[in-house]
């Protein structure tokens, strides 16, 4: 399992933007699909976004599309959520995670960061 560490979250108000990172070991960006997942107060952890493992490839959950994009920079070993038009629902905690090419589950996790969206 890759080690994965985000960074980026806080305090912002509806409207502002944030821009999360994910740094992972280069070998991971090379071979493994990205994504950001989130976890609101007692909900379930949902899929945001996810970025293939040559970066061509992109998948949104339709609540945060025209508004958040995801990249990677393996020449950094890090991938990034820019999150723009933030809304009060998109408060959670974000999780970078990494999936070997082909698997159907992500086996490599961060410890996530805050995400607060004040209205």
């Amino acid at each position: 399992q890759a080690q994965l560490v985000e960074s980026g979250g806080g305090l912002v108000q509806a409207g502002g933007s944030l821009r999360l990172s994910c740094a992972a070991p280069r070998r991971t960006l090379d071979m493994y699909d990205m994504a950001w997942f989130r976890q609101a107060p007692g909900q379930e952890r949902e899929l945001v976004a996810v970025i293939s493992q040559n970066g061509y490839t992109t998948h949104y959950n339709d609540a945060v599309k025209g508004r958040f994009t995801i990249s990677k920079d393996n020449r950094r070993s890090s991938t990034y959520l820019q999150m723009n038009s933030l809304k009060p629902e998109d408060t959670a905690v974000y999780y970078c995670a990494a999936r070997a090419r082909g698997a159907t589950t992500y086996s490599s996790w961060g410890q996530g960061t805050q995400v607060t969206v004040s209205s």
